[in-house]
């Protein structure tokens, strides 16, 4: 006689199917688009029960983001470690950027939903976009060079420019070689500081 399998813990079952669906519909949004993407496209996607989905998310919108905040936090995470194991700025900001083109390659369906998606499917989305922008930005910030030359929103215009380079990988649909453009990427965001450093004038942000 076989023995009857174990019952996995109710909460482990239920974390699992939540996971999936957040990971369903970062897939279709990626496929498709946001507008696109229905909630039939999902429970099918992510093999459960309408009733299962509404049980847990208020909603295509909910669900959305909960799975934006997710793959924000883990992506921030991952750039926040890389860098705090580095002792020089430079090196820091070498090590963040190489985990976020890491994040973008290993995650592309959530990578697309953080840079794309994010910026247009919902104005919550959207706010959550523009925080999470301001949040690179001052982790560049953090112990940055200084001189007066280099203009108060230095920061904000090298992430917003790294931001546009990998929206267009993306777009191209190349997310899986993004980390191809570490050198690129490095160069782009350091130069300007580097070029601080050459004149000798260099402070640290407070």
């Amino acid at each position: 006689m076989t023995a009857a399998r174990p019952e996995l813990p109710k909460e482990f079952v239920a974390g699992h199917k939540r996971r999936r669906m957040m990971e369903a519909i970062a897939e279709l949004s990626a496929e498709k688009g946001y507008e696109a993407t229905k909630i039939a496209d999902v429970v099918r996607r992510a093999g459960v029960a309408r009733k299962t989905l509404y049980d847990n998310f208020d909603g295509k919108e909910k669900l959305f983001l909960s799975a934006l905040d997710e793959s924000i936090a883990e992506m921030k995470s991952m750039v926040a470690k890389a860098c705090e194991q580095e002792e020089s700025w430079e090196r820091s900001v070498e090590a963040g950027i190489e985990a976020l083109l890491r994040f973008i390659g290993e995650r592309p369906a959530a990578a697309r939903m953080c840079f794309v998606e994010s910026i247009s499917a919902t104005p919550a989305s959207t706010r959550r976009y523009d925080a999470a922008v301001q949040d690179f930005v001052a982790i560049l910030a953090r112990d940055a060079p200084r001189h007066g030359h280099l203009p108060e929103t230095i920061e904000e215009s090298l992430v917003g420019g790294v931001a546009w380079i990998l929206q267009q990988q993306m777009r191209r649909e190349s997310a899986p070689q993004a980390t191809e453009l570490l050198p690129e990427l490095c160069k782009f965001v350091l130069s300007p500081y580097r070029g601080v450093s050459n004149a000798g004038e260099v402070g640290r942000r407070k």
